[in-house]
């Protein structure tokens, strides 16, 4: 109580003059450093280095950055001859970022914008990390509790590298559908993941387009449906291999050897490709279309308008069952 009394006493008994150079002196301090964080601010913010210019002949891949027009821009997948800044937000190029001064050393340990190709205000609903992917390994275990061994969980999330924006875009209610979409047509397509290579051999030596420059290397026979998504036909695992920068031209049994590898194509043609429909199976679910397009998109006319209402009625099923199990709603347009 003492010690209070004696200071309350010395408050009291301080000059003002004492006072007001005091709180001078407190606010030059203050605007110091609110400058500082301004330099700081726009040192952080100054134009990254323009990455090297994009090229319309040059195949790009997920991650690859370019620039074009003071803008460094991010690809998301493989693209060959689509302009950046010119498709739109589901295009393959995102995040258009002013480039041309040198680029900052930022510290880590207080600047969370380390990586000058990152849009600082990213939309919150459009990306999540692989690791928190909307399915458990549980609900998947749900799902598939007979599938063949080959398909792992393990292998599925660490195939969702390839394409951050699968499952991830829309928020949570619109990513779990996308999910629960993805799974049921692949359920459909390999007997609840039960098949990981087609079942039909006769099939086999079919798939080879010999008018393709590239040919067949891997042998006549070698390119028969594997994976979740069933890839079939040369052309397809060229197109596959240069967008996932894997050799499956030359190597097209990985598909069937590597889960990762075999999600990765799954995912690239549901992320990448129409197929017989108007748009992929993930513009189909994030945009609205509904689940019927993406049924669209595998299997067209063959199922479609009418052309075997038993089989879309059994991906409809599956979805509606899988929409359940992660715990979202189906959405409208389930058919096609």
């Amino acid at each position: 109580m003492s010690a209070l009394n004696h200071s309350s006493t010395a408050r009291a008994t301080t000059p003002a003059r004492r006072v007001f150079f005091l709180t001078a002196l407190a606010a030059v301090l203050a605007l110091v450093a609110t400058m500082a964080v301004a330099v700081s601010t726009a040192q952080r913010a100054a134009a990254a280095t323009c990455a090297a210019a994009w090229s319309s002949s040059t195949v790009y891949t997920g991650g690859d950055v370019v620039s074009i027009d003071g803008k460094n821009w991010t690809a998301s997948y493989w693209t060959l001859n689509d302009e950046p800044g010119t498709g739109g937000p589901w295009g393959p190029w995102r995040n258009g970022v002013a480039c041309g001064g040198s680029t900052p050393t930022p510290d880590p340990t207080t600047d969370p914008t380390t990586d000058p190709t990152t849009d600082p205000t990213p939309d919150p609903t459009t990306t999540a990390p692989s690791s928190d992917f909307v399915v458990t390994e549980a609900q998947f275990n749900q799902m598939f509790p007979s599938r063949n061994s080959f398909y792992t969980y393990a292998g599925l999330v660490d195939a969702l590298k390839a394409y951050p924006e699968f499952a991830s875009t829309g928020g949570d209610v619109v990513a779990k559908r996308e999910a629960a979409a993805f799974l049921a047509n692949i359920a459909h397509e390999t007997g609840h993941l039960r098949y990981v290579t087609e079942i039909n051999t006769a099939n086999y030596p079919h798939y080879c387009d010999a008018n393709q420059p590239y040919g067949c290397p891997a042998g006549q026979a070698a390119y028969y449906g594997r994976g979740p998504i069933q890839l079939s036909w040369n052309f397809n695992y060229k197109a596959a291999g240069d967008a996932l920068g894997i050799d499956l031209l030359n190597n097209p049994n990985l598909v069937q050897e590597d889960s990762s590898v075999a999600w990765q194509t799954g995912i690239w043609y549901w992320m990448t490709q129409n197929g017989p429909g108007t748009m992929t199976g993930h513009e189909a679910i994030v945009n609205g279309a509904g689940f019927g397009e993406s049924i669209r998109s595998i299997n067209g006319a063959l199922e479609c308008n009418g052309g075997n209402t038993g089989q879309v009625q059994a991906r409809v099923n599956y979805f509606q069952e899988f929409t359940s199990i992660i715990g979202t709603t189906p959405g409208n347009n389930l058919s096609c």
